[in-house]
């Protein structure tokens, strides 16, 4: 049974109601006035306060003090608050011993603070209702663990359906949503990770999912969106030209605009990653997480792992670039300098995802922070994919690349958990960072040399070349526009090595047969 009190109480006293009839009916007969209101007290002694034709409709009233005894849930709609009760017995029965009308409480709306602060039990409640929708990944004993002296254990979040771990916090939230809201649908305005993580859990849960995308996205990722079963717009040339043009649809067709912000749900969701990683991995010393713009892993898992064991470093890394958390802890508050900025290599900076919620929990629980190189960066991406047959992007190979340039010394011989996050990158952007990364790794060489422009010195390069085990990929000549002497020809290859031991070995060789080798560096 539900009762409705309205803010203006709208039941009327018996003593109020007999005091002002006087007896009298609206027609002015005061003998059926009489008889009237001798009737309304008889109905009162019986079944307390009466309906009246002002009022309409009424129920018995209820202190609010005996709802406890009755109580399921309570919700506030608008001005109307509602009660759900169940009782037994007969429904249409009015309850006993509430004869005294109560004047109803003024409630104002109450909205749920966005950035309440984590708890460990937000994580736990998190990781129980998402288990059926997300894969729990495994946390591996990695072959890269003998190349740098780390017992290296990889979290492998790429594994997920979309590639990226940001599918934990989104199906968290939406599962959270209002069932009407579910009904009308949300809108996210990004191609990163997150709009195709959205993209995915809210086609399988039912839910209408728009996804505004910019004119200058890759194919790749608009296709990819409307297979999960996305509505995907692209609109305008800049990500905050999509941003205002979702916001506007949300507003005008009631639409749930969803960005990514540190909300105590959707941190929770991503800290269900440190949960797993200390059932997984025993006697774990650090884990190691991505941070940047976007650092609600680090600080919701962060949360996890210091609760069930403040032992455990985490260490979060991000960009020498764009060190946005350093910043913010160093200052105090979250800059928004790097707003609405986009980077090929990172995606989206800055924004909602870095707030006043995760800036706390970071300062409170992360141990440290270290900016890597984006050389590093790409030596990461290159070893995973030789190593783990990974094509992790940037945020999915910072982690790793805090190993690789160095920086942790103190990790030798140590058990070490790094969470390979994301493994969303684009075709042309990967062919573009392996090819830079073989060249950071001395692997792939380019140098010149000058010869005479006479049959066979060509082929005696090329020998030279092959004696010392190089594969050429490429090699181009030129004997026009050259400041040389005349009737020379320039030679420039490009060769691959095993190593830089190999490469420094070819340079040495060709030294000292040609003395006009001029080698590029990188």
């Amino acid at each position: 049974m539900t009762f409705l009190y309205q803010e203006k109480p709208t039941l009327i006293p018996m003593e109020i109601i007999t005091s002002s009839s006087n007896g009298f009916r609206n027609d002015g007969n005061p003998d059926k006035g009489q008889q009237d209101t001798e009737k309304v007290k008889s109905q009162s002694q019986k079944n307390g306060p009466v309906q009246t034709d002002q009022n309409g409709p009424c129920v018995p009233p209820i202190h609010p003090e005996r709802l406890k005894d009755f109580v399921e849930d309570e919700y506030l709609k608008g001005n109307l608050t509602t009660w759900e009760m169940k009782i037994s017995g007969n429904p249409e029965q009015p309850l006993k011993d509430a004869a005294e009308p109560v004047p109803v409480k003024v409630r104002k709306q109450s909205v749920r603070p966005k950035n309440e602060f984590l708890r460990f039990e937000d994580i736990s409640a998190a990781a129980f209702k998402i288990q059926s929708g997300i894969q729990k990944t495994p946390c591996m004993y990695s072959r890269i663990s003998k190349a740098y002296g780390v017992d290296l254990y990889l979290k492998k979040e790429y594994l997920q359906y979309t590639g990226s771990v940001k599918e934990r916090g989104v199906l968290y939230l939406l599962t959270s949503l209002h069932q009407d809201q579910q009904r009308k649908g949300v809108i996210v305005a990004t191609d990163s990770n997150f709009a195709m993580a959205v993209a995915f859990q809210a086609a399988e849960l039912q839910i209408p999912v728009f996804v505004i995308m910019s004119a200058g996205t890759y194919p790749s990722r608009v296709k990819m969106c409307r297979d999960y079963g996305a509505m995907v717009i692209l609109f305008g040339p800049t990500a905050r030209d999509a941003q205002s043009h979702a916001r506007r649809l949300a507003q005008e067709n009631g639409y749930l605009y969803i960005e990514e912000e540190d909300s105590a749900g959707y941190l929770a969701g991503l800290g269900t990653v440190g949960l797993e990683i200390y059932e997984q991995v025993s006697n774990l010393d650090t884990v190691i997480f991505p941070a940047g713009g976007h650092c609600g892993l680090l600080a919701g898992s962060a949360a996890a792992l210091k609760h069930l064991n403040p032992k455990i470093t985490v260490i979060g890394v991000e960009s020498e670039k764009f060190p946005i958390v350093q910043q913010a802890l160093k200052t105090g508050r979250c800059s928004t300098e790097h707003d609405y900025l986009t980077h090929p290599l990172y995606g989206e900076l800055g924004g909602l995802s870095f707030g006043a919620n995760t800036l706390k929990l970071t300062k409170k629980l992360i141990d440290q922070i270290i900016s890597v190189r984006e050389e590093d960066m790409l030596l990461s991406m290159l070893r995973l994919l030789e190593c783990e047959r990974v094509t992790a992007d940037a945020e999915g190979a910072m982690g790793l690349a805090a190993i690789i340039s160095g920086a942790l010394p103190e990790l030798k011989g140590k058990r070490v958990a790094v969470v390979v996050c994301s493994g969303n990158l684009p075709l042309p952007l990967l062919r573009h960072c392996l090819d830079r990364a073989l060249v950071l790794d001395h692997r792939v060489c380019k140098f010149s040399v000058v010869l005479p422009d006479f049959p066979g010195e060509i082929t005696k390069l090329l020998e030279a070349i092959g004696r010392e085990e190089v594969r050429v990929l490429d090699m181009q000549k030129e004997n026009t526009f050259l400041s040389n002497e005349l009737f020379t020809l320039e030679v420039t290859c490009l060769v691959e090595t095993r190593d830089k031991s190999h490469s420094l070995q070819l340079r040495t060789a060709l030294a000292e047969k040609y003395s006009t080798l001029k080698w590029i560096e990188q």
